[in-house]
């Protein structure tokens, strides 16, 4: 058995090569053996599932470890998003929750996330105590394990089914009234295929819009491409909200953690754009007042938004369970990531592309303007910036030598600008005279390093992409 090792967001891996039954009743025992350790199974284990192959198999087969256990179950009878799996963790006062997920990985990867007491993803010292009980396990530990059928009989298996309250919070977080008395506007809702089908347009319409929903029934294939919503793999949407003369176009990933934006123009909006103008849009429709978490990969226009209303922000190494640590810990106002991870004050602290895209939908009823409108007013109150990630593959025999450039460089000034400042926390960011800044850092599951670069135009952003290319050899 391959040593199993949560990532940043949970273990994922191929399903029949890494990802089997096996395996994941040893993960699911070292979860029940860490929960039970800390006397958090007494109060039991949420369960959810995507749209996956053999989803629902793996959620029974954790059932039964945790029933084995004695934990009792929340389990539901279908598919839910990871954010309503975290947030069914608060309402039932549970112990944590187990989420059988690959998120926005492709159809053969399957994969499990654990959300802690706390509703939010597992930070390190969690998952550290939890792979040690994995490790355990798999080196001749007992796993523990009940029928569905024994842990029905021992009640130890209850239904779960938060959806109707998911929903009421939701809109108790968002203000989405449609006003006048002409032909609602339309939205066209993109679930690609994963376990977001149904909560968006659940809300809209019953907000007053009209929604136009696609790619919203079951396919473990994802149409035969990848449940991420980027520009690359938004093309149907791109194409439906215009054709149908929609307002905006609206897009869940896998388990519906994740959001992307297409405007009414069918043009795809990064989400570090769509956190800059939230962030404001939150500020002038909202009294609460608190820092702002980013992580360090995101857009610094946060900084800009928040500084100008004399908040704090917080720059937390990649992952949004540490973006999640400053929602509960430091009373942060919002939260985000580059990659779509989005949440606010007042909710759960894990991402959800679910209230993302209704928080989008508020802005434009609000303002009265298009997503353009609502850009340009920002830019002429804070200016411009551009920002990009860059993904360059290697070879696994260059490696070393690349990260022995990366070690070396230690320039005065990149692209002609000057820098200010150079930190190496988790890879190694270069902040420059003009405000622009890169982020170089190696992936920590494929043959990748990351670049990101946020720079006041395309030029500058290419020249310093260009840069960075030569000094690592890529």
């Amino acid at each position: 058995m391959t040593r199993i090792r949560f990532g940043t967001d949970g273990w994922r891996d191929i399903i029949a090569d890494n990802f089997t039954f096996a395996n994941l009743r040893v993960v699911v025992q070292g979860i029940a053996s860490y929960m039970n350790s800390r006397q958090l199974g007494k109060r039991g284990v949420v369960i959810g599932y995507d749209n996956r192959f053999l989803s629902r198999e793996f959620a029974e087969a954790a059932c039964s470890v945790l029933a084995g256990n004695g934990i009792r179950v929340y389990m539901p009878e279908k598919t839910i998003p990871t954010p309503v799996t975290a947030y069914a963790v608060r309402f039932h006062r549970a112990g944590g929750a187990i989420m059988i997920t690959a998120s926005h990985n492709p159809p053969e990867y399957s994969g499990i996330k654990f959300i802690p007491e706390y509703a939010g993803p597992a930070l390190p010292d969690v998952t550290e105590e939890i792979e040690k009980e994995i490790q355990w396990v798999s080196e001749g530990g007992r796993i523990y394990e009940l029928s569905l059928e024994e842990a029905d009989e021992l009640e130890l298996v209850s239904r779960l089914d938060v959806d109707e309250s998911y929903i009421n919070h939701l809109q108790k977080l968002v203000n989405l009234k449609v006003e006048g008395n002409g032909e609602p506007p339309a939205v066209v809702v993109d679930p690609m295929f994963g376990a977001g089908i149904g909560y968006l347009e659940k809300v809209l319409q019953e907000a007053g819009y009209r929604v136009v929903p696609i790619n919203n029934y079951r396919d473990p294939l994802f149409g035969g491409s990848m449940p991420e919503p980027t520009d690359r793999l938004l093309g149907r949407l791109k194409e439906e909200v215009l054709s149908r003369g929609a307002v905006l176009g609206l897009a869940l990933d896998g388990d519906a953690d994740r959001f992307g934006v297409v405007d009414d123009q069918g043009r795809y909006w990064s989400p570090n754009r769509i956190l800059y103008l939230l962030l404001q849009h939150i500020l002038r429709t909202r009294s609460m007042r608190g820092p702002v978490a980013r992580t360090l990969a995101t857009t610094h226009m946060l900084d800009r938004v928040a500084e100008a209303n004399g908040l704090a922000v917080l720059e937390t190494p990649v992952g949004f369970k540490y973006i999640g640590q400053c929602l509960r810990e430091k009373g942060c106002i919002l939260g985000g990531e580059e990659s779509g991870g989005l949440s606010i004050l007042g909710h759960v602290p894990e991402k959800d592309g679910i209230l993302a895209g209704l928080l989008v939908v508020e802005m434009l009823a609000l303002s009265g303007k298009s997503l353009d409108g609502i850009h340009q007013d920002f830019v002429e109150e804070f200016g411009k910036m551009e920002s990009e990630r860059l993904d360059l593959r290697y070879d696994e025999k260059d490696r070393e030598m690349v990260l022995t450039r990366l070690e070396g460089f230690r320039p005065r000034q990149v692209a002609g600008i000057a820098v200010t400042s150079i930190t190496e926390r988790e890879g190694k960011k270069i902040i420059l005279e003009d405000d622009s800044w890169l982020l170089i850092r190696a992936s920590g599951t494929e043959p990748v390093f990351r670049i990101y670069v946020e720079a006041p135009d395309q030029t500058r952003l290419k020249s310093i992409q260009d840069e960075v290319r030569v000094v690592l050899g890529l």
